[in-house]
């Protein structure tokens, strides 16, 4: 670039970065001996940093294939997954790890939640991994359980925002709920989609359609509709948060597994 007397420009270099997360040409394929599943065929797609895209599409379309791709519990076979304009090709295990410990927060149709810790040891416990101390847990878990409500849902969706993520990742969230509790989880995640990523994957087009900002329908493992393309050329990239150590204190894990140990006794004794 050359400004009028013909002398070089200098463009900074966020100004040409693409968005935070983008998807280009990804494949994948679940291979048997009797078959090949295509789950995604050469997906490419790029997502704004704070907006609500609902993934829709029926069974076997791809949806979840992409959703756990994102979050890198999957991995591609070919294509790319950038983050912040950085190749995922090369990242190691513990790239991985740390991508989904600093930037990626986690909401499953299961829950997942620890059935003899309390709402707030299950809020709390993705912190363990980043070395916080046992005082500011407990305070930022508290914080964040105040959305929880008294439902697992609600408390799943404080745990993966404990580490105030980045890029929020929900499979079938509502998939459990009654009509009443799904509006109150749909309106949860509205309100977090104001200042970060969300992307939802959903069976339910009526939700979708009255929640999310942007709608994405695969079919086949292909993109077949979207509501609001994002051109990653007209859009500059925010800048990242530091990356956390990935670690767990020892007393922290000791505890952990005292208290795991303590809740099945009698399997402990006979394995002793």
């Amino acid at each position: 670039n050359t400004n009028g007397g013909g002398e070089r420009v200098n463009v900074p270099a966020r100004e040409r970065l693409p968005s935070m997360l983008e998807l280009k040409g990804i494949c994948k394929r679940y291979v048997t001996q009797s078959f090949t599943q295509v789950a995604l065929d050469n997906v490419s797609l790029a997502f704004r940093d704070n907006e609500f895209v609902a993934i829709l599409g029926p069974s076997g379309s791809g949806k979840t294939t992409m959703l756990n791709v994102i979050g890198g519990l999957d991995h591609f076979d070919s294509g790319d997954l950038l983050i912040d304009g950085i190749s995922t090709k090369d990242f190691r295990d513990r790239d991985w790890d740390a991508y989904r410990n600093n930037r990626i927060g986690f909401v499953f149709q299961s829950y997942n939640l620890i059935p003899h810790q309390t709402i707030l040891e299950n809020v709390e416990l993705a912190l363990t991994l980043t070395g916080v101390g046992h005082a500011e847990r407990r305070q930022r878990a508290r914080e964040a359980s105040q959305l929880s409500g008294g439902q697992m849902q609600r408390v799943a969706i404080a745990r993966a925002l404990i580490n105030d993520p980045e890029i929020v990742l929900a499979d079938e969230p509502t998939g459990a709920l009654d009509s009443t509790t799904s509006v109150q989880v749909m309106d949860l995640l509205k309100d977090v989609a104001r200042d970060r990523l969300v992307i939802m994957v959903t069976h339910n087009p009526e939700l979708a359609y009255q929640y999310a900002t942007r709608i994405v329908n695969l079919a086949d493992g292909k993109i077949t509709d979207d509501s609001d393309p994002f051109d990653v050329a007209d859009a500059t990239r925010r800048e990242a948060k530091p990356t956390r150590k990935t670690s767990m204190s020892f007393v922290t894990a000791l505890g952990l597994s005292a208290r795991n140990l303590m809740t099945k006794k009698g399997r402990t004794a006979m394995t002793a």
